[in-house]
């Protein structure tokens, strides 16, 4: 009843643990564990306080000692925060896969625990304390956590996926969530995603064939882009991959770091460097930037349209489409994948023809005129334009709108 009381007057809320021991002399010890505050002073029935020597006073009397707490937060990147301390060497046997970090790098595995540890610390996947104990961050949980459960600071990150019957929400056929670090869930996601896509089966020629409704570098590329850029100070939210009938839609925490309509050129940013950095060791995500633009390679090459990104405030969200024929394309769908196209040639140095347009949209030469309306419609929206106007209709090459 204590522990309720004491978690609803905190905010936000945090896990508060208590510990009972047998002291020396006999008497019945209890001793209350509060986490350090990661991203915002914990306030008690309203009211934020700190300790000024041996006293607890009220933080808003103490301007500098606030200042100070609030710059200690900004410092220090969400993915480098402890998210459990006070552990001994074999708790974080317990809690992390440490033998994956070697496996998947294809290091030799050290013969001891010790060896293993050095390691980590070296990551800044543990630290180890002044007593001699360890503690593990944000990164270390994320990357290796046996079970994600275990570190209620970043339970929510966990990747989610849902499949849904149609293309609503009203009916789910199937919702899982992956409870083990990126590092080792990464894989099995994508191939949990991959049979969710997966058309029936198809036999030719005595050959069977098993094609997705989206390509899997596509799919690869989306789940990568929500781990790596996610917002982790952002409680109670974690990636999020919906599967429709004929859709995806991929959503995190965070807005997007640089403007939508620049997205395969902007130079890249990336919110969690330290956990992008090791995902790109071991080729989950590429740091350069490329990822979106991978997504688009892989989407022309089914013929489908480039994927939709929208951002608010606090939230990015990718969606793939992935339709029986051009024919069931919207307008929408033309005139974004005729400007991402655009785009994409053009940080190659290549000024898009109506014929590159036609052979991105699948479009037979035959039925070039879909491809002229679809330009006109993409000039008249104001997504490109005409290299140079005084060129023929046939000899003209567009660009961005912003080049």
């Amino acid at each position: 009843m204590i522990g309720y009381w004491l978690a609803i007057a905190t905010s936000p809320r945090i896990r508060l643990d208590f510990i009972e021991l047998q002291g020396w002399d006999g008497k019945h010890v209890a001793l209350l564990e509060i986490p350090a505050a990661s991203s915002a002073p914990v306030r008690f029935q309203g009211t934020e306080y700190i300790r000024v020597g041996s006293n607890v006073q009220e933080l808003s009397r103490y301007p500098e000692y606030e200042r100070e707490l609030w710059h200690s937060f900004d410092r220090m990147p969400p993915e480098m925060r402890v998210v459990k301390s006070g552990l001994l060497g074999t708790d974080i046997q317990e809690l992390l896969i440490l033998d994956a970090y070697f496996i998947q790098q294809n290091l030799p595995v050290p013969s001891s625990l010790e060896g293993k540890l050095e390691r980590f610390s070296d990551e800044r996947f543990i630290a180890i304390s002044d007593n001699g104990t360890y503690s593990i961050t944000a990164l270390g949980a994320l990357l290796f956590a046996r079970n994600l459960r275990e570190f209620p600071m970043v339970a929510s990150k966990a990747i989610r996926v849902i499949l849904y019957r149609n293309g609503s929400r009203i009916k789910a056929v199937n919702d899982i969530t992956a409870y083990e670090g990126y590092a080792v869930s990464f894989s099995p996601v994508c191939n949990r995603i991959y049979d969710m896509v997966r058309e029936p089966e198809i036999i030719r020629s005595e050959r069977r064939e098993e094609p997705m409704r989206f390509p899997a570098v596509a799919i690869r590329e989306l789940l990568g882009n929500l781990l790596i850029h996610q917002d982790l100070s952002v409680s109670g939210s974690g990636p999020l991959v919906e599967v429709f009938a004929s859709r995806i839609e991929g959503s995190n925490p965070g807005s997007l770091l640089v403007p939508k309509d620049r997205i395969i050129d902007a130079p890249p940013r990336v919110r969690n460097e330290a956990l992008a950095a090791f995902l790109r060791r071991i080729h989950i995500c590429e740091e350069r930037g490329s990822g979106f633009d991978r997504m688009e390679e892989g989407m022309a090459s089914m013929f489908l349209p480039s994927p939709l990104v929208d951002t608010g405030p606090d939230y990015t969200r990718i969606k793939l489409f992935s339709y029986p024929d051009f024919s069931s394309w919207t307008k929408d769908d033309r005139i974004r994948t005729c400007y991402m196209a655009t785009c994409l040639r053009y940080i190659e140095s290549i000024p898009v023809s109506n014929a590159m347009l036609r052979d991105r949209f699948g479009i037979p030469e035959k039925n070039s005129a879909v491809v002229s309306r679809i330009v006109k419609e993409a000039i008249a929206e104001n997504r490109i334009r005409i290299l140079d106007e005084s060129a023929g209709a046939k000899a003209r090459r567009y660009i961005p709108y912003w080049a």
